[in-house]
């Protein structure tokens, strides 16, 4: 197999379809499937079964997957260990992270990055899915869970308390909640199921059984955006109350079992790279660790 079409076979079964993968690879779908075809000619088996779900790898396709998935991985070591001779500072840097740390941190230090190295250009992506640094998807990573993959530098940045915050003009309208009454009469903002493990039944240790749930969110830029609106009572990491007066931390003594952290990522075969590492003390100086 070439590395060419390798490339192609493991674009299919991320994306499960041949348009995806055109996609994701920026070719024209006849192209990749032509090159799937020849691949399977070379082969002499079938790799995918189409499916009304997508494609689906057949057991010769599962076989290949553990060997293209090796390929891959060379592939990407050799290219980065040949950046990591690269003295200029200049080029693209692939960053990824959540839109609230984006907001709150990464901007921030994207600003004072440029103003120093005006030739190093950040690519910011802001999802909570995880991007595979293995694979290249990105560079450095902030991350709010810490990863536990080999070959992986992991550096703390940040680790605060997770409150119950409303704001003013809420507790005014709606008055303040009572211990032990599981947020009757109150309105409260939440995660959307799988956006993150850190949710339960509680709010700051508190059920929330009796509480209306108004709504559910997909990120902490909007849920801190709904209870900053004064539309809910949610939980915030405490750092969000030094910088917005009009949030109130309801019953101070009381926090989520599991703090807020944030996590600088990058795989270590790229620490010596000059444009990367002038974006990493970029973002550490931003959290006040520079």
């Amino acid at each position: 197999m070439n590395w060419d079409d390798v490339r192609i076979f493991l674009a299919i079964q991320r994306a499960g379809t041949l348009r995806g993968a055109a996609q994701q690879l920026v070719i024209d779908q006849t192209t990749v499937s032509r090159r799937l075809t020849g691949l399977e000619r070379a082969l002499g088996s079938r790799l995918f079964l189409r499916t009304t779900g997508g494609l689906v790898l057949t057991d010769t396709g599962l076989e290949v997957l553990r060997m293209a998935e090796d390929m891959e991985r060379m592939a990407v070591s050799f290219e980065r260990r040949g950046e990591g001779a690269d003295a200029r500072v200049a080029g693209e840097v692939r960053v990824t992270t959540t839109d609230a740390l984006a907001v709150d941190f990464v901007v921030p230090a994207i600003e004072q990055l440029r103003a120093s190295h005006p030739e190093v250009r950040v690519i910011l992506s802001t999802t909570t899915r995880l991007l595979d640094l293995a694979r290249r998807e990105a560079d450095i990573a902030v991350r709010t869970l810490r990863p536990e993959q080999p070959d992986l530098i992991v550096r703390q940045l940040g680790c605060w308390e997770v409150g119950l915050y409303a704001t003013e003009d809420y507790l005014a309208k709606h008055g303040e909640p009572r211990p032990g009454q599981g947020l009757a009469n109150h309105d409260i903002a939440l995660y959307q199921q799988g956006v993150t493990g850190r949710q339960d039944d509680t709010l700051a240790g508190e059920s929330r059984s009796q509480a209306r749930v108004v709504a559910e969110l997909d990120s902490s830029l909007m849920l801190a955006t709904f209870v900053r609106a004064g539309l809910a009572i949610g939980e915030l990491p405490e750092y969000l109350a030094r910088r917005d007066p009009s949030l109130v931390r309801l019953w101070p003594e009381r926090r989520r079992a599991m703090p807020y952290e944030a996590w600088l990522v990058l795989h270590q075969d790229l620490a010596r790279t000059s444009r990367v590492r002038v974006v990493v003390e970029a973002i550490t100086s931003a959290w006040g660790c520079g």
